[in-house]
């Protein structure tokens, strides 16, 4: 559950620096370096996640589900 929780936290906070990066943009017309900042936040956090979320499968805290059956869950399928 705690790795569900990190996920969208993360993603709130990335979603967040999008609309800062935004909200910038438009007050300072492009005046500021605050815009810039933000996205590099964003980008920074958005590398981030995808780290953590390669290191949680390979170290199977996440494990990842495809849409088609394995071998092993297909056979124990039929056999029912």
């Amino acid at each position: 559950m705690l790795p569900k929780i990190f996920i969208v936290l993360t993603l709130l906070v990335i979603l967040g620096s999008l609309a800062s990066g935004l909200i910038f943009l438009i007050k300072d017309n492009g005046t500021s370096t605050r815009t810039a900042k933000a996205l590099t936040v964003r980008i920074g956090l958005s590398v981030l996640l995808f780290l953590m979320l390669m290191l949680g499968i390979f170290t199977g805290v996440i494990k990842p589900h495809g849409s088609t059956p394995t071998p092993r869950q297909y056979a124990h399928d039929r056999s029912q």
